[in-house]
């Protein structure tokens, strides 16, 4: 067969226009086609007595050498008693079923979030859960195929930001570990879990607890409330206003912003949060003092928006809104060389959230009741035994609660402390 290969020339692949075929030798032809005088590559080859074509290329796409190269890879197959169309039949469809069941990190992302998406506890939480994989572990992982991520791969996310962002790289290593789970139950991925600690990460990267500690929220002092609520006061905007209410409610920013209008009842001073609005997925009952109703009142409604608080465009306020409010406080206050409104531990400017620090700290050293002023703070307060016994949410008692803490942030005394204190 030596002798007899390689019998056409360059010159004669490309003028060759007489529909047939036209053998180089050791089964490979130049097949010119009957209806239209295309050229292509066919392999001839016999096999258990039965004499077969497969097709290889057209020759626009497969040079002369290239076709004769993967010839000689044919007869190969076919000397093993292989036959080459079946072989490549049987790895088209490997391929395709391998294509099949690929899938990236990015994509897999997507599908594990709309499976899991009634669990998250609001929409922020669903935002800040995804924001962390995008931000840290797409530009890393997001391309990969899930099944090719390995535990090297998992640490070149976390190891940049392990010591600097210790509390949000712990987050986010559940979170991979979560997506890579979830991906191998769904067929996309087989073996361990790489972005397991136990027994895995856990050897590799120092616990996160011996690495940093986790920080409190900056609140403000006790001294410094009176003055900071009088400026804030001074504010315009919804924003100010949503600010406001949430200092006089102590509640958290995202039950303030997410607030409609169907669950304040007026008459009775009462806000009602529902269960699927709370931290505990319970529902929580706030007193609104005189301020606060007062706020709610003189608020304008926008029409075709339920939000108490709305953006301009009638949605819910930003995450960041409020956080505004207190940075261009802050800033004010440094601008006129005034050290502003810091904690007074860390000395760092406070935040929308430490105000519920804040409002803890005033309760402690006022003598308020311990449970009175957790419930306040929707905290979940006792075992599960002793809140299943407890029936009230000292709503009454809270009101007044409330109406003390008005005072304090207006820089008054309040003159009914002893009503809150502990009984002896």
């Amino acid at each position: 067969m030596a002798r007899g290969i390689h019998r056409l020339s360059a010159a004669e692949v490309r003028t060759k226009t007489e529909p047939g075929h036209y053998s180089d030798g050791g089964g490979l032809y130049l097949q010119v086609s009957r209806f239209d005088s295309t050229k292509s590559w066919v392999f001839k080859f016999t096999l258990n007595g039965r004499t077969r074509g497969m097709g290889i290329g057209p020759i626009h796409t497969l040079s002369l050498a290239e076709a004769r190269a993967k010839a000689a890879d044919l007869r190969k197959v076919v000397a093993e008693g292989k036959d080459p169309i079946e072989e490549r039949n049987a790895a088209r469809l490997k391929a395709a079923i391998d294509a099949a069941n690929t899938i990236s990190f990015n994509d897999a992302i997507d599908k594990y979030l709309a499976k899991k998406d009634g669990e998250f506890r609001n929409e922020k939480h669903r935002k800040q859960w995804r924001s962390t994989l995008d931000t840290y572990a797409a530009p890393v992982l997001g391309k990969m195929n899930v099944a090719h991520i390995a535990m090297p791969d998992v640490l070149r996310v976390l190891e940049p930001i392990w010591a600097e962002k210790t509390e949000t790289a712990s987050r986010l290593r559940g979170r991979i570990e979560a997506v890579l789970s979830w991906a191998t139950v769904a067929g996309f991925r087989t073996g361990d879990n790489p972005a397991r600690w136990t027994g895995n990460l856990k050897e590799l990267l120092p616990k996160p607890s011996a690495v940093a500690a986790k920080d409190n929220q900056p609140a403000l002092s006790l001294s410094d409330l009176p003055g900071w609520f009088a400026e804030l006061r001074k504010r315009e905007g919804m924003s100010a206003r949503a600010l406001e209410f949430l200092t006089l409610c102590a509640s958290r920013s995202g039950e303030v912003r997410g607030a409609t209008w169907d669950e304040f009842d007026m008459e009775s001073g009462l806000w009602t949060i529902p269960a699927n609005r709370m931290k505990a997925k319970r529902e929580h009952r706030v007193p609104l003092t005189p301020d606060a109703l007062a706020l709610l009142k003189a608020l304008p409604r926008v029409e075709g928006s339920p939000y108490v608080f709305p953006a301009a465009r009638g949605g819910a306020l930003s995450d960041m809104s409020l956080s505004a409010v207190m940075r261009r406080m802050q800033e004010a206050e440094t601008a006129q060389d005034r050290k502003g409104w810091v904690d007074p531990r860390s000395g760092r400017p406070a935040v929308p959230h430490g105000l519920r620090s804040t409002f803890r700290d005033w309760a402690a050293e006022t003598g308020v009741a311990r449970d009175m002023a957790e419930i306040a703070l929707a905290h979940t307060v006792g075992s599960e035994v002793e809140r299943a016994y407890r029936r009230s949410d000292m709503l009454e008692r809270r009101r007044a609660l409330m109406v003390a803490w008005g005072a304090a942030c207006r820089g008054e005394r309040p003159n009914n402390v002893i009503a809150f204190r502990e009984a002896v």
